[in-house]
């Protein structure tokens, strides 16, 4: 392929020949020039483009039915105390930041300061990251509720099905490291240390009024170090309280003794170490998370620390039959939801159960009944022997998989940022309603606009 001319009509070997250009010369640039004023007028209006999805983003937030979020606000008529922020603005914050999969506080209030999109959101509100922090884990129930008015208004229109539900559990990093993990003697240890450290400071702050005002340490700084320090001791109490529940488990994985010793985090008492999809052991929480699949909606999101999905069915079942008040006909799970009371349990209330019989060397046709099994587990293991059967399986991956997907690299859910169950189960209803959000778009709009 020959080179295209920058000038074209213009031979720059004949021009250079001619000593029209001459290659010593130093070439002529255009270059920032940072230092020259520009007046750029505008209001925050003209910042967002017409058809920008945060536009549809407020207008949803807007219709949407926040009564739990301004209950706790203590700043009304002429009572004391600065004016708070409207939780309309901090809903609006963290769904969209969820949309850009964005996690952290602190980047959420980078983008308030300098993303246009973001800037149009705040309306000139100046915000900060320890009241985008605090909000969004201290609302637990009021998010709850707000995620099961969504789902409300998707059903009343019909986007939303529940009649055929699929489940999977999505294993994410917790925020501790593998080294927080102590053993019984070493959490002793430490809590000693950590009951030591407060004391000494304590004693420090009885002799601050005796030191010059130069070697004084600020009020602030004082305070912080009394409070970093009176918080691990709490961490490593829990952790200890944690103890003989986690030593109950190694006594008897899976029936075997497992010849380790329990241990337990010093940063995060309530995170376990699990097996990742890369086959390694990191700490991480299992997020359960059911949805349609035919609209691919999130219908439930429960968190647990335990590193099995065996017991989760059934409660994820009714979560969704109460958020929704339908009934749940069939429910699609891989094999590491099965476990027979389980099925037959569901199998004897109405549901059909999707899920792959285990092949062992015992058994090389798992679905074949074996003396014992009961009535309803015969059906199942008939059932999943059918090319049907096979068939609608297939929508397990095609549906949940996607979402995991989805809420992994684009919603935010990535190793969380927060500590404690309470506190992931907030982040991961965040993401699930960025998710729906993103996935019905202008349906959901017209939804909440039939409401008002």
């Amino acid at each position: 392929m020959q080179d295209a001319s920058l000038f074209p009509g213009i031979d720059m070997e004949v021009a250079v020949a001619q000593g029209q250009y001459d290659e010593a010369e130093p070439p002529r640039l255009r270059r920032p020039d940072r230092t020259q004023v520009v007046l750029r007028p505008c209001s925050l209006e003209e910042l967002l483009a017409s058809e920008h999805q945060f536009r549809t983003l407020w207008a949803v937030v807007l219709r949407l039915d926040l009564s739990g979020f301004y209950k706790p606000l203590c700043c009304r008529g002429s009572s004391p105390g600065r004016p708070a922020t409207d939780p309309q603005l901090l809903v609006a914050l963290w769904l969209g930041a969820s949309t850009r999969g964005v996690s952290s506080a602190r980047e959420l209030e980078r983008l308030c300061l300098q993303h246009d999109a973001f800037k149009w959101l705040c309306g000139g509100v100046s915000i900060n990251y320890h009241t985008l922090s605090d909000f969004r884990v201290d609302h637990g129930k009021a998010l709850d509720e707000l995620f099961t008015d969504v789902l409300a208004m998707l059903i009343a229109e019909d986007l939303v099905s529940v009649e055929r539900i699929t489940q999977d559990g999505l294993r994410v990093r917790a925020n501790a490291g593998l080294s927080s993990f102590k053993k019984d003697e070493k959490l002793a240890a430490a809590l000693d240390a950590a009951k030591a450290q407060v004391q000494a400071l304590n004693a420090q702050a009885e002799t601050e009024t005796n030191k010059p005002d130069d070697q004084k340490r600020s009020a602030r700084k004082q305070a912080a170090q009394e409070r970093a320090a009176r918080e691990r001791q709490e961490r490593i109490e829990r952790a200890m309280k944690q103890m003989p529940e986690l030593e109950q488990i190694k006594k008897n994985r899976h029936g075997k003794q497992t010849g380790q010793p329990a241990r337990a985090s010093i940063t995060d008492d309530e995170a376990r170490n699990m097996r990742m999809p890369d086959g390694g052991f990191r700490p991480a929480y299992n997020v359960q998370l059911a949805a349609d699949t035919d609209s691919r909606a999130i219908l439930a999101v429960q968190v647990s620390n335990q590193g099995t999905d065996q017991p989760h069915s059934e409660p994820v079942r009714q979560e969704v039959e109460q958020r929704t008040g339908e009934v749940v006909r069939e429910h699609l799970m891989d094999g590491g939801f099965v476990k027979l009371e389980t099925i037959e349990q569901a199998e004897a209330s109405g549901v059909k159960i999707f899920a792959p019989p285990k092949k062992t060397e015992a058994r090389p046709d798992p679905y074949t009944p074996v003396p014992g099994d009961s009535e309803e587990i015969i059906q199942w293991r008939q059932r999943m022997k059918t090319d049907e059967a096979k068939h609608i399986y297939k929508e397990r991956a095609s549906t949940s998989e996607t979402i995991n997907a989805d809420l992994r690299c684009y919603r935010g859910l990535s190793p969380f940022l927060v500590r404690g169950l309470d506190k992931v189960l907030c982040v991961a209803l965040w993401s699930a309603l960025a998710y729906n959000l993103m996935h019905f778009g202008a349906k959901l709009l017209e939804c909440a606009a039939a409401r008002v």
